[in-house]
């Protein structure tokens, strides 16, 4: 079986610029979420071989749900200036690599995820796996033919979410996770769901009924009378976290993601930025950057 990986590039940048120390490249530029990602990419192409990659990034306009719901996400404080350099800069990573970079205006990187994880979902042989920080692509999940790759500690040690996974931990399907949300909430995203109906009815009524339009559909039951009175909560609620998959993605066919294997670009993008380490000839080299040799970034905190 081949491997589609789908990367949420934002959410591995930045993971990667918190764990690491402040790292410059031989320009002066800051580099250090450049430089962990540059190691965790290399290690997963050169040990994992994946024959299809993508990374996937946020855009800076606003999304179809900002206009739907201006204070989406509102709460989240601004991202740091070294930081936004870097997610830039990181495309130019990405393509050394030989991975296709993918961005659309009015999208998230999820969105982007999803339409080509579902794009390709019916191709034979082929697992998709998502690696991310973000458990809003767990709706995307489905059997194990399309699974989430998510942090759990250091870079060895990620959890596979396939939908035995999901049903043990939510007690749910992978489908029925934007129900949960909706009734819920997701903090994260300043999603306030359904006022009064925490996690633990939320599950309860999904298990009961099956998704938030069949509760609506239930006014009888004394259990729904507060998601039938926040009606229009839910349902906002529930396109809020529902992921899009139609984005206007140029991937017409999965070879259009073949990862291209091209060890000068390669060196030449590592050697430019001073990440000696991580050339050919580098194993056990100094790096080019600011603290001279970066150390591993702590246990639990990146991929």
């Amino acid at each position: 079986m081949k491997t589609l990986l789908l990367i949420d590039a934002n959410s591995l940048l930045h993971r990667a610029y918190h764990a690491l120390p402040p790292l410059t490249a031989r320009d002066g530029s800051p580099a250090g979420a450049l430089y962990g990602v540059a190691k965790i990419m290399n290690k997963i192409l050169r040990e994992e071989k994946p024959e299809y990659v993508a990374a996937c990034f946020d855009r800076p306009e606003p999304t179809f749900r900002d206009e739907e719901f201006a204070e989406y996400k509102a709460q989240r404080p601004e991202t740091d200036g070294e930081l936004i350099t870097q997610l830039i800069a990181s495309h130019d990573l990405f393509r050394a690599l030989g991975v296709r970079v993918f961005d659309q205006a009015g999208f998230e990187a999820d969105d982007c995820i999803a339409t080509l994880a579902n794009r390709f979902a019916a191709t034979e042989d082929l697992q998709t796996v998502i690696l991310t920080g973000d458990r809003d692509t767990l709706q995307l999940v489905r059997d194990d033919r399309v699974v989430v790759r998510a942090p759990k500690k250091g870079i060895s040690e990620t959890k596979i979410y396939d939908e035995n996974t999901i049903r043990e931990e939510y007690g749910l399907s992978p489908q029925q996770i934007v129900d949960y949300k909706a009734l819920s909430g997701d903090p994260s995203d300043n999603i306030r769901g359904v006022p009064g109906v925490g996690p633990k009815t939320a599950i309860a009524l999904i298990s009961k009924y099956g998704s938030v339009e069949k509760i609506l559909a239930h006014p009888e039951d004394p259990a729904t009378a507060k998601v039938a009175s926040q009606r229009a909560a839910a349902e906002q609620s529930k396109r809020l976290v529902t992921l899009r998959d139609d984005a206007p993605l140029a991937a017409d066919s999965l070879e259009d993601l073949a990862v291209r294997e091209d060890d000068l670009d390669r060196e030449a993008y590592f050697s430019q930025l001073g990440f000696k380490s991580l050339t050919a000839g580098g194993a056990g080299s100094g790096d080019n950057v600011k603290k001279a040799v970066p150390q591993d970034p702590p246990q639990g905190t990146m991929f």
